[in-house]
């Protein structure tokens, strides 16, 4: 059982554990407008899921602001944060923030992402809520990085994440992501 840390203690993590070279699986979640959004498998672009326990940290909220502003660089790719968020919280914290080059995605119904995803915290104070983690996912749909966050209060880090969007945007896009 893979394992992450909050505030120094260990803190178990549930479902599928997922590495890369692994399929991404498509995942159906809750948009903040309510509408079905879809993270995972083959696209045609590249994907970075951006997975936070909650906006409603000031961690979360800084790494959101920090992938808004990257994603405005980036092209032939789709960025999407999950967490555990109502959808209402979402939109609201998008407007907010100003937040306009990222897409929001909620796993409150069923927590299934989380659970396809293996990043599910199964212990510790915030027990049923993600963990801090990013998923790079190809063109093709394969996982090409994985970062789970050493200690969950922590940002991931940005230079990893960014060196290997380039290699997943290195194929061709149909241009369905923009």
């Amino acid at each position: 059982m893979a394992t992450t840390k909050l505030e120094g203690k260990e803190v178990k993590l549930s479902g599928a554990e997922l590495n890369v070279g692994d399929m991404a699986p498509v995942i159906t979640l809750v948009g903040k407008d309510l509408s079905d959004h879809q993270v995972g498998g083959q696209k045609g672009c590249a994907q970075i899921i951006v997975v936070v326990p909650s906006l409603d940290t000031d961690v979360c909220a800084d790494e959101a602001r920090r992938f808004n502003e990257e994603a405005s660089k980036l092209e032939n790719l789709e960025l999407s944060i999950v967490s555990m968020d109502l959808p209402f919280a979402m939109e609201r914290f998008c407007t907010t923030e100003g937040i306009e080059n990222l897409k929001f995605a909620s796993d409150f119904r069923s927590k299934v992402f989380a659970k396809s995803y293996g990043v599910l915290q199964a212990d510790g104070p915030l027990a049923g809520l993600a963990c801090r983690a990013v998923f790079i996912i190809n063109a093709s749909g394969i996982i090409t990085y994985k970062e789970i966050c050493e200690e969950i209060s922590q940002e991931p880090n940005y230079t990893k994440v960014l060196a290997a969007v380039g290699e997943a945007t290195s194929t061709s896009c149909c241009g369905s992501c923009q």
